[in-house]
């Protein structure tokens, strides 16, 4: 039988907490001598997502491949000596002696890019190619390519490369519009050399507008982007390209938390062109526009502040035809709204020149439209013949552009290229910047491959060299 005995007084005190605590955990209890005691909270389950954090191997391990690594090689150039100036040298001068002359050392550039087409169409940044001669990509499998720069278009920072490779491995274009912030997206590239590295992060804003770039709204992002990384692609969770990797805001030249991408259908408009006629066509209306902040909104009677308030229109524009005048605020071009300024030069410049357009226009406390016809951006350097070797421009050492219609006209030439620099075999033949080629081995040209075509051979050819009013043969022989 078991018998009760009183409990040691020191276990007394643990034994009430305990009992207080059983007694909260029963639920509601009711006292003898007093009303219900209230009842225990309800435990609230935290709500967790369906999936956790994307798992980009998969992604990665598709997408990969077509990326690669690009290297371009711009030579050195011939630089005067410390003796250029002087007493030294005018002592050259006078007994007409050749000034020393010193050639700085190559300069090598390094970035990324991504194959789009299997028979070797490579998209890139304009600045990863630069002005080198020698351009070089390299696989993933490690094989190694001299790439030909099919085009470059400096405005929008793109350059369209081809190898001389079949069934390749491309990349799957994606539309940028869809994207929203918030949205992961992942970057591969090269940076500081390491090849096929992976960063990832969220869209952090749209339609950026940059210092000194008015046709580009860029894609802002906080992935990790350095030095190497730019012509890379940045993906989107279902393994998209929807933009190019091209700049950094950053104080110290590392990431910092702010990095922008060119939208890839940009990036695509401009490429086509490239492709199919060397240059990149843009519109133009010829304003001068600016922000529109709260005091101005006020002013002008708009009901916020937005669109683009236009502060000069140049004489003999479309603008100026259409009558637009300073003061206006354009609101909206072809239905579509503009609420920034930084975003009206962007869808301008896409229109075809020598279309109509119709621009929604805020004048004198009241919407109206207008309808012009958009007129065609000149580009100052529509493309530079690239030979592939030697040093810049080419084996020929020429760097020429297109003409453009106003060049031909007040030149009085049917076709040619201008020369906008010479080295080498030109400079030694006595060929000037200025100078325009007309014709090569007998053969009329009109494009900067005709020429670069005419040297691959390495045989002397003969130019037909248009200079003020007098036209000339210059023999030249390529370099090797």
């Amino acid at each position: 039988m078991l018998e009760a005995r009183p409990l040691p007084a020191r276990l007394r005190p643990l034994v009430a907490v305990t009992l207080v605590l059983l007694a909260g955990l029963t639920g509601c209890q009711r006292s003898s001598d007093g009303p219900p005691a209230a009842a225990a909270p309800a435990v609230v389950p935290v709500a967790m997502p369906s999936a956790g954090l994307p798992d980009f191997a998969s992604l990665v391990a598709r997408v990969g491949p077509a990326v690669v690594n690009i290297t371009s090689v711009t030579p050195g150039t011939q630089v005067a000596g410390p003796m250029e100036e002087g007493p030294f040298g005018d002592f050259f001068k006078r007994f007409g002696m050749p000034r020393p002359q010193f050639e700085t050392p190559p300069q090598r550039g390094e970035g990324s890019g991504f194959i789009v087409d299997a028979d070797g169409i490579i998209l890139t940044n304009a600045h990863v190619v630069g002005s080198g001669s020698e351009v070089t990509v390299r696989l993933t499998d490690r094989r190694e390519f001299t790439a030909k720069v099919v085009g470059i278009d400096k405005r929008t920072d793109v350059a369209v490369l081809r190898i001389a490779a079949k069934g390749l491995p491309t990349v799957k274009l994606g539309n940028p519009e869809a994207l929203l912030p918030g949205q992961w997206v992942l970057a591969i590239g090269s940076p500081f050399g390491f090849d096929n590295s992976v960063t990832a992060g969220i869209v952090s804003a749209k339609s950026r507008a940059l210092p000194d770039e008015n046709f580009t709204p860029f894609i802002q992002t906080d992935v990790a982007v350095n030095p190497g990384n730019s012509g890379g692609p940045l993906f989107n969770l279902a393994g998209e390209v929807v933009g190019i990797n091209s700049q950094i805001y950053s104080r110290t030249g590392g990431y910092m938390g702010l990095s922008f991408a060119i939208p890839i259908d940009l990036v695509v408009y401009v490429k086509d062109q490239l492709l199919a006629t060397g240059k990149v066509q843009r519109g133009r209306i010829g304003v001068t526009i600016q922000e529109v902040d709260q005091q101005l909104a006020d002013s002008f009677g708009l009901d916020r502040p937005h669109g683009a308030l236009v502060s000069g229109v140049e004489d003999g524009s479309p603008a100026d035809k259409a009558g637009v005048v300073a003061g206006d605020v354009i609101t909206g071009l072809e239905g579509v709204a503009i609420d920034r300024s930084s975003e009206l030069p962007a869808r301008v410049s896409r229109l075809k020149p020598g279309s109509t357009a119709t621009l929604e226009v805020w004048r004198d406390r009241a919407r109206r439209s207008v309808k012009l016809t958009i007129g065609e951006l000149e580009e100052p350097v529509a493309k530079v013949a690239n030979a592939g070797k030697q040093a810049r421009g080419g084996r020929l050492g020429l760097a020429v552009r297109m003409l453009s219609a106003d060049e031909r006209k007040a030149r009085r030439v049917a076709g040619g290229v201008l020369v906008e620099e010479v080295t080498g075999p030109a400079a030694e033949a006595g060929l000037e910047p200025g100078d325009i080629v007309l014709g090569v081995n007998g053969r009329r040209i009109n494009a900067p491959e005709q020429l670069r075509d005419a040297a691959a051979s390495g045989k002397p050819v003969a130019l037909l060299v248009q200079r003020g009013d007098t036209q000339l043969f210059v023999a030249l022989r390529p370099a090797p």
